[in-house]
């Protein structure tokens, strides 16, 4: 079977089979963008998005995995560039804070406004998840995103970040 040719699911080819053929090519290849480490994360990870999509046939299998798993990678970038920001803003216990910076974060809070309080504190405090605020609040997850945006702006703004 050529590398161009799709995947079949009634040949008998599958996830297990498209793992063995491109597991390693996809590691190296991943390796020129991300450490080894890393590299082998995102081909695991690689594998779990396309499980759904393996046994329907894939027509160009290198483009496909190559694709996904540049798209794992520039997702976790994004995530990692916005970490710093948002580090800042989680519960003050977890660093051993002062007794002023618990203080200070509970006027902060109390001052932000309803709508984004809630979601702030049922995530950040109450260790809810989007989806889970969204269903609680019975609002979209897109709304408790723009609220948890809004409210880390608050927070920013008031500790001059």
């Amino acid at each position: 079977m050529s590398e161009a040719e799709p995947l079949q699911a009634d040949s008998g080819d599958g996830l297990n089979s498209l793992y063995r053929r491109y597991a390693a090519w996809l590691n190296r290849r991943l390796r020129a963008r991300v450490s080894p480490e890393d590299a082998d994360d995102v081909v695991q990870e690689t594998y779990i998005r396309i499980a759904p999509f393996a046994d329907g046939g894939i027509a160009q299998p290198r483009a496909f995995l190559l694709r996904v798993a540049l798209n794992l990678v520039r997702d976790d970038a994004k995530h990692r560039r916005r970490r710093p920001r948002d580090a800042d803003l989680r519960a003050p216990e977890s660093e051993g804070a002062t007794q002023f910076d618990l203080v200070l974060l509970a006027q902060i809070v109390t001052s932000m406004p309803q709508l984004y309080r809630d979601v702030f504190v049922l995530n950040r405090f109450g260790g809810m998840t989007y989806p889970e605020i969204a269903l609680s609040l019975e609002i979209s997850v897109k709304t408790v995103e723009w609220r948890m945006s809004r409210a880390l702006e608050y927070c920013a703004s008031r500790l001059n970040l």
